[in-house]
């Protein structure tokens, strides 16, 4: 557990005391792809830390239909978890395991604790919220002012970087999910790509043929 607990960016900052109180309350749990990790209907979690995997953080209406704003990926912490602890969130979201995904979690009461008597801890989680929203606006602009062809390139080039392959496992659903629009939107999309011979497509995977004419969908 230390050695987890040791790659908090704040852990230098806690004192003996609160060292000891976060050894003894904090949790590592693991979660399986789309298994829920928070939602608004729930008791809050508290601060969620990725060890390994990624969780995505989306909205969800009263009609069921889901926005995804962003992922949050190993080794970054996310505050949208302790909304009781922090009254400035005062929007509802939920959070998914969108692999296998092992979290640190500290407990919502340790965390207000925390918060309550150490000022560096204070400034850290303000931080770290300013940036979620920064993300957040980010994609919130990307759905307003930005073309299905944009937001699809910009996915399918971010993707090939982080899997460092040309070659994608990954379903037109999961892709609706993530570019927040429809399925068949999608796949009209991924077949004019692949009519003007950017991409291949085959079952539950996509391949990208020109890496230069996708980069200009996405950057132009």
């Amino acid at each position: 557990m230390e050695m987890n607990l040791e790659k908090l960016p704040f852990w230098d900052k806690l004192t003996g005391n609160e060292k000891t109180l976060v050894k003894s309350t904090a949790q590592i749990r693991k979660f399986a792809t789309d298994e829920l990790i928070h939602t608004c209907t729930k008791q809050c979690v508290g601060l969620v830390y990725v060890l390994s995997g990624n969780m995505r953080l989306f909205l969800l209406s009263e009609e069921g239909k889901e926005v995804t704003l962003l992922h949050i990926r190993e080794n970054n912490s996310c505050v949208l978890a302790a909304s009781c602890v922090l009254s400035q969130i005062t929007f509802h979201s939920e959070l998914i395991a969108a692999e296998e995904t092992e979290l640190l979690i500290i407990p919502a009461a340790t965390l207000a604790q925390i918060i309550r008597d150490n000022i560096y801890i204070r400034c850290y989680m303000y931080e770290t919220s300013t940036r979620l929203f920064s993300d957040v606006m980010w994609t919130i602009q990307q759905i307003l002012f930005f073309s299905v062809d944009k937001r699809l390139a910009s996915f399918l080039v971010e993707e090939a970087e982080k899997s460092n392959s040309s070659e994608l496992c990954i379903t037109q659903e999961n892709i609706a999910t993530e570019i927040n629009t429809a399925r068949e939107v999608v796949a009209r999309m991924l077949k004019r790509f692949s009519n003007d011979g950017i991409i291949k497509l085959q079952r539950g995977k996509i391949i990208i043929l020109d890496k230069e004419s996708i980069e200009d969908i996405a950057f132009r």
